[in-house]
Formats: C-alpha cells, structure tokens, sequence
C-alpha cells in the first residue's frame, strides 16, 4: 500500500496527505512539477519576495557582498604584480584575516546592541579607507609594514551575509518553512559572490590595471552598504547594551561544536582550492584553475536553491550529520579523479562535488540561528563565518604542504580527511549540545555566564 505523510499547504495552511516519493530521516515532500498557472500558487522563492521590502535589501546586499570574493585575489594580484612577491602579498592577506577574526564578531556585537544601518555604515567606511590606503601604498611604493598596517584596517567590515540573514530570521520568524527557504537562497548567493569575485577581480586587474579589482570592489562595497543600511523597514530591532547581559553565543549550548564543524569545513574549502590551482599547473593548464573550482561552486550554489523549494519537517540535528556525511561520500571523487590525471573529469567530479556543500551549510546556518542567544544573532553568525576563514587558513597550509611534500594528486586527501573530522564532531554535536543544557540547568553550564 502506498505510504503518504501529512503537509500544510504553503498557500492555505490546509493539512492534506502527499504520497512520499522520497522516504528520508526528515520526509521531504515531493515538489510539484506541474506548469505554473492558476491553480498552482507561486513558488517558495517568488512568496519570499513577495514580502514587501525583501527585493530592495537583497539586491543591495547581493551587490555589498560580492566583493567578499574579490578584495584577496585583487590585493594579491596587485601587490604580487608591483613587489614581485607572492609570499609578502600571501602574508599581507593572512595578517588581514587575522584581523578580521578578532575585529569582525566584535563589529556583529555591535550591529545586534544598535543596529545594522549605525554601525555597518561607519564600519564599512572605514574599511574602504583601508582598501584605498593599501593601494596607494602599493602605487607609491610606501614601506612593506604600511602594507600589513592598511589590509588590517579592512578587517572592520561588517558580515553583510550575516545581517541579511538576520533580515530574514525577524521577518520570518513565525513561518520555519520560508525561513529555510530563505537561508537557502542566502547560501546560494554566498556560493555565486565567491564563484564570481575572484573571476571579475582577476579580468579586472589583467585588463586594465593592477588596482582596478580593489577601486571596482570598494566602489560595490560602499555603494552596498549604503543601499541595503536604506532599507529600515526591514531592518531588525537593535536589542540595545542589554543584550551583553545574557549568555555569550560561544558559550550557548552545543555551538562549540557547531564551530569545530565550521572550522574543519573551511579546511575542506582552503585545500581544495590550492590542491586544484597545485594540479592545474601541473597539467599546464593553470589558468583554468579558477574555471574548474568556479564549477564546484556552480554545483553548490544549484544544491541550495533545490534544497531550498523542499518542505522538511522535523530538527535540523537530525539532518545535519546526514549533510556532512554525504559532503565527506562525494568529497572522494574528486581524489579519486585526480588520480587520473585528467583536469576534464576532475572539473566534472568537483561540480557533483559541490552539491552536497550548500546543503551542509543551509544546516549549519540554521543550527547557528537556534543555538545563538536572542539579541546576538549576527554575533553567532559572524562567530561561524570566523571559523570558516580560520578553517580555510589551515587548509590552505595543510594542502600546499602536502602538495609540496607529496604530489596534488594526493593531496586530495586533505579536503577528505578534514570532512572526515568535520563529521566525527557533527556526529557528536548533538550529544555535546544536550550535555551543555543538562548543565545549564544545573547552573554549571558556561552558557550562563556573562559575554
């Protein structure tokens, strides 16, 4: 006999039984493929925008966000290309994600106390004098320190990631289905800026002149920010200096764990980038390097728009080591296709690849948003994407070591060792988080203690 599940339908409310064409641990609910017209109502991501207001703030933070993945490839290019240095352009973009992991959760802090239009304005201004400085120094050929000093200032700008994120957590606060499908459309956006940025900063910088991707950059940056801080009426509350009184998000139940996920989830991304830039050199064919690992983020970037159109019941706990057990599965292929030495089938392994990234990281997200305190949620957040870059930092050392030491083909195993832990803790993760409640009822917990 035919199994079927009870749903709500998105356009009434109504429960009605849907036949499961698709038994899973949260029972996803089959999409309906029929042409769109009267009888069928709009999409998941049409009722999104048709919220007034969410057009304008995502358009403008699309445009402040996409310089995310161009400012490091632009400075590298630019300092590279003038002091014939790779290594001081690669330390100067690591001294500036060192910053960026001590300035940025305090500039969230900041954002949650009294709002994203008074401090990410200022915050974002700042960062574009450092973007400015940097590049001056560099086409005056000012001292190396003045370098590091002026990258380090860039380290004030705000996550607009997370404040669009948390846009759509006050909006949708009260409807969990759209919530998901919001997050999910966040994670795609996040996986077309970084397939996009580095492509555009390095045709700008080829093109015309070395700094040309930083001015282009800044100039979206600023312009961004300064759109999406208009938008008020979407704007969440700020929750005022009160909301330091309550518990630190890194200290919330179970979100440690969320962070060593986030941190050996950078690692996969850090050395997957530099193994495959290592092994399209290899092949003589470098300059597609960015082509292929745009791939991978084209297969993420689809995954989590699917993802978003489906109706999942059920906690994201139950998800969670699923998503990561099945970035770990298809994380082999590409080591198994680099061992073919063919660039072709490794590009069309890194795109299969890529599908199982958004998804994994929609999950996460939202994990993040349930563990964080109320009142810090772009704090949670940025903790998560600070983790993220800290993971990429050591995959990147990880994988050029062993690309090094070893060959580009085995360092693939890197990106799959790092999942590896990634799911290990997972796997844990919700353990860790009903240990951490346990004793916060007892009164013992770290949660409950001050920021």
């Amino acid at each position: 006999m035919p199994q079927s599940t009870s749903t709500k339908a998105p356009d009434t409310g109504e429960v009605r039984n849907v036949p499961l064409s698709t038994v899973t641990a949260d029972a996803l609910v089959a999409v309906d493929f029929r042409p769109r017209g009267r009888s069928r109502p709009p999409g998941p991501y049409r009722r999104l925008f048709a919220r007034p207001g969410t057009l304008a703030f995502t358009a403008a933070n699309l445009a402040a966000r996409l310089p995310m993945g161009m400012f490091s490839v632009s400075a590298v290019v630019m300092i590279a290309g003038t002091r014939g240095s790779y290594a001081l352009a690669g330390t100067v973009t690591a001294t500036g994600l060192a910053a960026t992991a001590v300035v940025a959760p305090w500039i969230a802090r900041l954002v949650d106390r009294y709002g994203q239009a008074r401090v990410a304005v200022p915050a974002t201004l700042l960062a574009a004098l450092g973007s400015v400085a940097l590049l001056l120094c560099v086409r005056y050929d000012a001292p190396a320190w003045t370098l590091f000093a002026a990258y380090a200032a860039t380290a004030s700008t705000p996550n607009t990631g997370g404040m669009s994120r948390a846009r759509w957590a006050h909006l949708l606060k009260d409807d969990p289905g759209a919530l998901h499908t919001a997050n999910s459309l966040e994670q795609s956006v996040d996986e077309l800026c970084f397939m996009l940025g580095p492509v555009l900063a390095a045709f700008l910088c080829g093109t015309f002149f070395p700094e040309a991707g930083t001015l282009v950059a800044v100039a979206l940056l600023v312009t961004g920010v300064l759109a999406f801080a208009a938008q008020r009426s979407t704007e969440p509350p700020a929750h005022g200096p009160a909301s330091a009184s309550g518990p630190a998000p890194l200290r919330a139940p179970g979100m440690p764990a969320l962070l060593a996920v986030c941190l050996a989830l950078g690692a996969v991304f850090g050395a997957t980038e530099v193994v495959t830039i290592a092994f399209a050199d290899e092949q003589g064919h470098r300059a597609t390097a960015g082509a292929v690992l745009g791939l991978q983020a084209a297969g993420s970037c689809v995954a989590g728009l699917l993802y978003g159109r489906l109706r999942l019941t059920g906690a994201p706990e139950r998800r969670y080591p699923w998503c990561v057990a099945a970035m770990t599965a298809l994380l082999v292929l590409p080591a198994v296709a680099a061992s073919t030495g063919s660039l072709p089938i490794l590009a069309a392994a890194l795109l299969l690849a890529g599908m199982a990234t958004a998804p994994t990281m929609i999950t996460n997200m939202a994990l993040v948003q349930r563990r964080t305190p109320p009142g810090r949620l772009n704090e949670g957040m940025t903790l998560a994407v600070t983790a993220l870059l800290g993971g990429i930092a050591c995959g990147s050392a990880a994988g050029g070591f062993a690309t090094d030491h070893l060959s580009p083909s085995a360092g693939y195993a890197v990106p799959v060792v790092a999942a590896g832990v990634a799911l290990v803790v997972a796997a844990l993760a919700p353990v860790l988080g009903r240990r951490g409640g346990r004793d916060a009822q007892d009164g013992g917990s770290p949660a409950t203690g001050p920021a």
